[in-house]
Order: C-alpha cells, then structure tokens, then sequence
C-alpha cells in the first residue's frame, strides 16, 4: 500500500500554507485500504514540546479533515476541494462502560407538535407523568430525540421534578416557561434531575449508578424544558423533540442527583459588548454547600460526571474546587469551549464535595462581535 509511505506530520503557517514539520511526531499504528474506504490508526505524544503541534488536553479539539482520491506526489498535496470538514472531540473523554441496552424498556418525554415562535430564544415547558410506578427502578441511560433537521433549533434540554401534590389535569397543556401566563403547577419544578445540551449525545450513567424512579420519594411529574434557539426567525417550525429515559428493575448501589453551580440568569450580571475576553464567576460558597449537605450527606457526594454549558459567547469554562481554603485539581474545564458540541465530560475518578466545601465556576466570554450587553447562563453537574 504505497499511499501509506505518505502519512507524515504537517502543520500550517499563519498564511494557512502546509508545511513539513521538521520533528515527526505522529506514527503510524496500522493502515487498511479498500475500495471505498481508507483506514489509518496513529499515535502522538499528548505533549510533544514542538512548537508547531498542539497540546493534547481534556478540552475540546477541533479535528480538521480533507481528502483527495489520488496520493499526495513530490509536488506536495492535492487540492480538496469540497471533500473537507470539521468535527470537535473530547480526545481524553474516558470510555463509557456501555451496558447493552436494547432489551431494557423505555419511555419516552417528547413534546406534541409544538409551534416555535418566531423570535430569538424560546423557552417551552411541557409536563410529563413518569410512567413507572409503585416499584423502584433505576434508569441507566438518557438519550435525546431531536427531530430530523432541528438539530441547531433545540439548543438544550432540562429535565426539573415536581411536586407529587399534581394530579393528571397539568398534563393537558404545554406553556412558554417564564411567562406571566404560565401555569402555576409549573412554578412546583425546581430541581433539575437531568439536562442535555447542543451537540451531546446519550448520556449513560456509571454501572454502580442511576436515576432513581417508581418509589414515593421518586418523580411522578417532570416538566421538561426545551430552549429553542431560532436566531433567523424562521416561522411555522413544528417540533417533536424530547428525551428517551432507558430503565432496569436490577437496582443499582446508589441514586443519581444533579449539583447546579454556575452564573444564574440576572439583570444585576452581564456582559460588556466589544470585549475580546471577560471573566465572571459564580461561587457556590462553604456556607451554601455545608447547609445543602451537612445534615443529608455528611459524608459528601460524589461526583462523576460534568456538563460545563454556555452559550455563544462562551470561549473557556473552568469548575475550580477548594477545601479548607485550598484549591483542589480542577474539577473539570474546556478552554476551547464549542457552542456546538456540550457533552458531558465523565472523571477518570470520583471526586468527593464534602460539607463545608466551595466552588467556583469561572467563565471565559469575547464579545468583540457585539454592540449590546449579553446576559449569562450555568453549568451543571
């Protein structure tokens, strides 16, 4: 296979111009070729100290790709053309244990034909009745169902639980959230027990975790909330979109929750137009984390999984973690923050937040591009 005596390292010069790079770092690990596909498996340092390769770290990494049906010869590479593309990856993300989930039962929370406003950002409320009952299940995987084509209209998705007080009448209407008309039911769902965000795919909880569903304490209603992100203005957008909840009756060691940390929405917190980078933060104090766990889990949680979430302007996202004043290892970041792509991001290993513990969740933003102030969002765990 001679094309593959043609796999070297390159990089690009600040007139986009390829170049060989003088110190080869990347190595070919195995080669296959047919004749509809080309498969190559290479290797690199994550820190080469090349000055022209970049570090390999836990934030998002932009994979650019082109290609061209004849080899590249002496005279260098073959032009592209429209054969090119884009993708962000997670590299370091560590590997999911996906236990096999076809013959586990589902149910689905997806919204019924809604009409998406012709304005900017739309919030939609719709409640939902959890259909297990009576029996403790635990549900191992989340996956959304976004409606073919609207993937850059359905921004993200959370899911709140509400009060066990409801009864079926508020599942007959959904509602724009946050609007003086919204029904009062809705205003009972404060506690977020799962969110999705653009780009992400099915999340799959941890073999010793999961959501727990079907007991007293459990969630029998849940609103979801759908922000939909219409920026052109386009009308007469029908959605259907929503989220798939897998289950097991095996019941598993421990019960899944969500920590929201971060900068809340508020007209006392902005951002300057015409700023090439401005840094908030948002703390979730000693005082806060000690009254929230103290009594409940002494011992602390554990946390093993983060959704580091922002909205355009967003450039670097870091969740930074201190104990008896001193700063822990960073519990997550991504100093190359996509809009498009918002996964979670899974620990190599647990970290314990303890009583009396703080965080502070610092976020980058440029706003270069903007005459008018902008306001922010959370990240959640």
């Amino acid at each position: 296979l001679a094309t593959f005596s043609f796999q070297q390292d390159y990089f690009t010069d600040e007139n986009r111009v390829l170049k060989k790079d003088p110190q080869q770092d990347y190595h070919l690990e195995y080669a296959m070729e047919n004749s509809t596909h080309t498969i190559l498996a290479f290797s690199r340092e994550l820190h080469t100290c090349d000055t022209n390769d970049k570090s390999i770290t836990e934030s998002t990494v932009r994979v650019i790709w082109a290609y061209h049906h004849k080899d590249m010869g002496e005279a260098g590479q073959n032009y592209h053309g429209s054969n090119r593309g884009t993708k962000s990856l997670r590299l370091l993300n560590p590997e999911k244990e996906e236990v096999l989930s076809a013959s586990l039962p589902y149910f689905d929370l997806t919204n019924k034909d809604v009409l998406v406003p012709d304005k900017d950002t739309t919030y939609w409320c719709q409640m939902f009745k959890i259909p297990v009952q009576h029996e403790k299940h635990h549900v191992t995987k989340i996956e959304p169902l976004i409606q073919k084509g609207h993937e850059n209209l359905v921004h993200h998705i959370l899911l709140y639980q509400c009060s066990s007080n409801l009864n079926d009448s508020v599942l007959d209407y959904g509602h724009e959230c946050y609007h003086p008309n919204m029904p009062d039911s809705f205003l009972t769902c404060e506690t977020v027990i799962f969110a999705w965000a653009i780009g992400g795919e099915g999340f799959t909880y941890p073999p010793h975790v999961g959501l727990s569903i079907g007991t007293a304490t459990d969630p029998q209603f849940v609103l979801m909330e759908v922000h939909y992100d219409n920026p052109s203005y386009t009308e007469g957008l029908i959605d259907n979109s929503g989220l798939r909840l897998i289950y097991t009756p095996v019941i598993r060691k421990y019960d899944a929750g969500v920590i929201e940390a971060g900068l809340w929405v508020s007209l006392f917190h902005n951002i300057p137009p015409g700023m090439p980078e401005f840094v908030s933060e948002g703390h979730c104090t000693l005082e806060c984390l000690e009254e929230a766990l103290g009594a409940e889990r002494p011992a602390g949680i554990h946390v093993f999984a983060v959704l580091l979430h922002a909205h355009l302007a967003g450039r670097a996202i870091r969740m930074r973690h201190f104990r008896n004043g001193e700063e822990q290892k960073l519990l997550a970041y991504d100093d190359e923050f996509d809009f498009n792509f918002q996964e979670f991001q899974y620990l190599k290993e647990e970290r314990t937040i303890l009583p009396g513990d703080n965080l502070i969740t610092e976020c980058h933003y440029s706003t270069v591009d903007r005459i008018r102030m902008t306001w922010v969002r959370k990240v959640l765990m």
